[in-house]
């Protein structure tokens, strides 16, 4: 079977968890790991055989593929310089800090015939529940996923709403649509120079809502999602794993059989995707929405915030 050549750039904890994913993989061969501190590359890298980088350009050379684990902000440059090296791309969400820069990379990447996936894992997650098969559109779509801050200042980078809301907001994209008419949102800073605490309201043209908090200041974890349909709604509680469903509709929080790891599915997805074997899971296409959402809320957010 032909192997798809893989580099990973970013040698942080998300960039070490794709080289086991690729290293392990009877699709991939792992060939390097860029990052801009070579001792970093070359560690990891050398824990699996492989040739660690810090000229991007030479890294680009001897992949097929490239997995793009760096910080959010660098996430569009080094996305468009792997396309335009002709790789197929796996870059960690956000594809991209705009609407338009992400749109332009996902229709760049199909000019090219390239794959470009996007790391949204929790699609996995929601499809293996079985909340993305149900037909019905909802009526209001309820999130909220805080926590204390990241260890070291992790995605510091970057606004919660870029770093935590993203997930969510791409999931409401998914259940509510992909244009929404309307957004108010509110936050503050807390412990980093960017929001750091953001709540968000978006409305759709169906009449649906979708209200979003996120935290990276709270004292305590909080995972729960709320989704209103007219034939019922279902809340579930992540870290409890409780559920309460009153749809007609089958849902499922133990979902560790069907699903023992969102991380390697999705990489597994895209070597499947390169290789012709499968189409993406995650195509890039389909997560501009949620960057649009993002950048509305970040936008409103920062117009009320001194």
């Amino acid at each position: 079977m032909t192997k798809l050549k893989v580099g990973v750039a970013g040698a942080g904890v998300f960039g070490n968890y794709h080289a086991q994913k690729a290293a392990a993989s009877a699709r991939a061969d792992l060939m390097g790991i860029f990052d801009v501190d070579l001792a970093r590359a070359e560690k990891i890298a050398e824990t699996f055989g492989a040739k660690g980088y810090d000229n991007y350009a030479e890294f680009l050379k001897v992949c097929d593929a490239v997995v793009i684990a760096v910080p959010a902000t660098w996430h569009e440059k080094l996305t468009r310089e792997a396309i335009e090296a002709h790789c197929h791309v796996l870059v960690e969400k956000p594809l991209a800090l705009s609407g338009l820069a992400a749109r332009d990379l996902a229709d760049e990447a199909a000019a090219r015939g390239r794959i470009l996936q996007v790391g949204h894992q929790e699609r996995f997650v929601a499809k293996a529940m079985g909340v993305l098969a149900i037909p019905e559109t909802p009526l209001l779509v309820e999130s909220v996923r805080s926590g204390p801050p990241a260890p070291g200042g992790r995605a510091g980078d970057v606004s919660v709403i870029w770093d935590l809301m993203i997930h969510d907001l791409d999931l409401a994209a998914m259940m509510l649509g992909r244009e929404f008419t309307g957004v108010e949102a509110n936050g503050r800073r807390v412990h980093s120079s960017h929001i750091d605490e953001a709540e968000a309201v978006f409305t759709y043209a169906s009449g649906g809502k979708a209200k979003l908090r996120a935290s990276r200041a709270a004292e305590i974890r909080e995972r729960t999602m709320r989704v209103v349909y007219p034939s019922g709604e279902i809340d579930i509680d992540f870290l409890t794993r409780k559920l309460k469903n009153t749809t007609p509709y089958e849902v499922k929080v133990d979902i560790a059989a069907d699903l023992p790891d969102p991380l390697g599915a999705a990489d597994e997805g895209f070597y499947a995707a390169c290789l012709g074997l499968a189409r993406s899971p995650v195509p890039a296409h389909g997560t501009v929405a949620a960057v649009a959402m993002a950048e509305a809320a970040e936008a409103a957010v920062l117009a009320g915030v001194d």
